[in-house]
């Protein structure tokens, strides 16, 4: 859990800011979103499979277009 330091002179608003940058930067808001329902290991395959297809096509058409240039 990040935890942040405020001064006296900082307003509620700013604290609440370093905070929610601080958690995004941990990565707490993504692992909470990934982990609120469950997702079936078939499901997961599924998902990683499929960003790793987009991964790769998306590196092959920059390579193509690099050579392109």
């Amino acid at each position: 859990m990040p935890s942040i330091k405020i001064k006296e002179t900082e307003s509620f608003d700013v604290g609440l800011r370093k905070f929610r940058r601080a958690c995004e930067r941990a990565g707490i808001v993504t692992e909470i979103r990934k982990r609120e329902f469950f997702e079936k290991p078939t499901e997961e395959r599924k998902r990683k499979a499929a960003a790793a297809v987009k991964r790769n096509y998306k590196r092959v058409m920059k390579d193509s277009f690099a050579k392109l240039k």
